[in-house]
């Protein structure tokens, strides 16, 4: 049995959380004095291993019962099916929404909303809606209107994107995290391959104890971001090594060729998880990320551009609503009309071979930290991930394959070593798809170098050392895109390098235990990459190459650590202190 957590390391864990989180700004990003008509999540704050539900209401919007004469505020199915370019599809299919509590007015209130919209009826009798509870019976838990009203959003943006999807309501006990975990388990055991999940909670060190609930080939997890913006801290699941990270975004009409433009949504969440290895579809993207990055891709989440929903359960009827528990089922839904994964592999990569069939967003932030984190760009960024859905191209398996028509591939160059000082032989790049011309741009090169906007060929002298996350972006005469990205690693012109590894302090941990994360730090004068090596590691423990120690202590005692760093000229630095490991309980 797994000792349990003693109080005094469980007191120094709650004051290292008060520690590290003051001075954010907790309250949605929408909650501004700007938008004083958004209402926070609508359901109650949680406590520790609870989750959050991410449904915001548009408070300015007065409910109405009933079928209604004037369309409801907010957008509806055909909204959502133009500006996405969805296709009429997903017959069969089910998508499967995992919520906390139970909504007694679930099918009648979704009956009403489709016969709103003139949607086809999804009732129990005709077999398209179903509902249990975690355990797949039908004793459903008891009602909560907070998430009630994320059941209702779910239910109905799953309606609005794929009017001919089954609809398959998992009911958790209450938003317990392992309660939640046990009703999405209940979802793939009834046979779903597109999983919805609208709640998260903040990242915590034991969270990888879960991560293989995601861990099932051929089923999509999504996961909500978050509502707070950047400041609000990464979000699991949505930040799990196998789960796609759904952010949000602005929508409104426009004169474009599309109809519709699209921008950050100031509250969507973002940001590196501390724990998840990092997927190796997001590997080749520039993140800023050691581990896996929120988020993949996004939709529209903004209360004030958001869809019209019905909910009577404590309730009045008509609202509207956003928060990313909007992206969340949406983007699900389009998984389901993309059809059926493929039974190996993670349908979570797929966007990454597919990034020419997804609309890059470019403009907003959700906080301050600048790109990619905060601030949005071309090619991937914290809030928006990939970018949002033209059709549902980007959530079919494969990408070694030629684009369909009017996809862009960029081919990818792989890995880049330079000198710094040296001029590099040209880089020549290469897309396929689209329509030409084609206009090139690049971000992340090094120093020195530039390319060619009509070639797409990468030429210059390096100026400074240093490891370069690089993104080469090619746009057809449609207005279409596609991507490559790669590192690029500039050496040092040699000689008269001096590493300074910086001394972290004396660590400390409990056997049993995960070790709180230890990333080590140095610089180089040459500015080149370092590798970093230990010796002296409580067993347990080891370290990668980057400089990050991880694992969970065996045996108790003081430890005296020593971390080298060096460079590729043979430069290095080291640093020595004590790690204390006592015996856990």
């Amino acid at each position: 049995m797994k000792p349990r957590l003693i109080p005094r390391l469980a007191g120094f864990a709650a004051v290292a959380l008060a520690t590290a989180t003051s001075g954010l700004a907790l309250l949605p990003a929408s909650a501004s004095a700007s938008e004083p008509s958004v209402q926070p999540a609508a359901c109650a704050t949680p406590q520790a291993g609870h989750a959050n539900c991410w449904a915001e209401r548009l408070t300015s919007v007065q409910g109405h019962k009933g079928l209604q004469k004037v369309a409801p505020s907010g957008y509806g199915p055909s909204d959502i099916q133009a500006a996405y370019d969805l296709p009429q599809a997903g017959k069969g299919a089910t998508v499967a929404i995992v919520d906390a509590y139970d909504d007694p007015n679930a099918e009648s209130d979704l009956a009403t909303y489709r016969s709103q919209y003139g949607l086809p009826a999804c009732t129990t009798d005709n077999g398209c809606f179903s509902k249990v509870n975690q355990r797949g019976g039908t004793s459903y838990p008891k009602g909560d209107s907070g998430w009630a009203a994320e059941i209702s959003l779910d239910l109905d943006a799953v309606s609005a994107a794929c009017p001919q999807c089954h609809i398959l309501l998992v009911e958790a006990d209450d938003n317990n995290d392992n309660n939640l975990y046990t009703a999405v388990d209940q979802a793939v055991s009834l046979g779903a391959k597109f999983v919805s999940n609208s709640y998260s909670s903040s990242e915590s060190s034991g969270q990888t104890q879960s991560d293989s609930h995601w861990d099932v080939p051929g089923v999509l997890f999504a996961f909500a971001t978050g509502d707070n913006g950047y400041n609000g801290g990464t979000q699991y699941p949505a930040s799990a090594t196998n789960t796609l990270a759904v952010g949000g975004t602005s929508l409104r009409r426009d004169s474009s060729a599309r109809g519709w433009g699209e921008s950050v949504w100031s509250g969507a969440g973002s940001g590196c998880s501390a724990y998840e290895t990092q997927s190796a579809w997001q590997a080749n993207v520039n993140t800023g990320c050691r581990g896996e990055a929120n988020s993949d891709v996004s939709a529209v989440a903004d209360p004030q551009t958001g869809l019209a929903i019905y909910d009577t359960y404590g309730q009045s009827g008509w609202a509207q609503y956003g928060g990313t528990s909007l992206a969340t089922p949406l983007i699900t839904a389009m998984y389901a009309l993309a059809g059926t994964p493929g039974a190996q592999g993670n349908p979570a990569s797929y966007p990454y071979a597919h990034t020419g069939r997804l609309n890059d967003v470019t403009s907003g932030n959700n906080g301050g930290c600048g790109s990619p984190m905060c601030s949005a760009r071309t090619g991937w960024d914290g809030p928006t991930g990939l970018g949002t859905p033209e059709g549902v191209g980007a959530f079919t398996p494969g990408g070694n394959q030629p684009p369909p028509t009017g996809d862009l591939k960029v081919a990818d160059p792989g890995a880049q070593t330079a000198t710094a000082g040296t001029a590099i032989t040209p880089l020549k790049n290469s897309v396929s798809g689209g329509t030409a011309p084609y206009t090139w741009s690049a971000s992340g090169l090094p120093g020195g170098l530039s390319i060619d906007s009509s070639t797409g060929t990468v030429s210059g002298t390096p100026t400074a050392a240093g490891t370069f996350h690089t993104t080469l972006t090619a746009k057809d005469s449609k207005g279409k895109t596609g991507t490559a990205s790669f590192t690029w690693t500039v050496r040092g012109s040699g000689g008269g390098g001096t590493v300074t590894v910086t001394n972290p302090g004396q660590q400390f941990g409990f056997t049993g235990f995960s070790a709180f994360p230890l990333q080590m730090q140095a610089t180089d004068s040459n500015n080149e990459p370092l590798t970093y090596s230990a010796t002296g590691l409580p067993p347990g423990i080891t370290m990668s190459s980057t400089g990050a120690a991880s694992g969970t202590p065996t045996r108790a005692g003081t430890y005296s650590v020593t971390v080298k760093a060096a460079d590729a000229d043979g430069a290095s630095g080291s640093t020595t202190f004590p790690w204390v490991v006592y015996q856990g309980i």
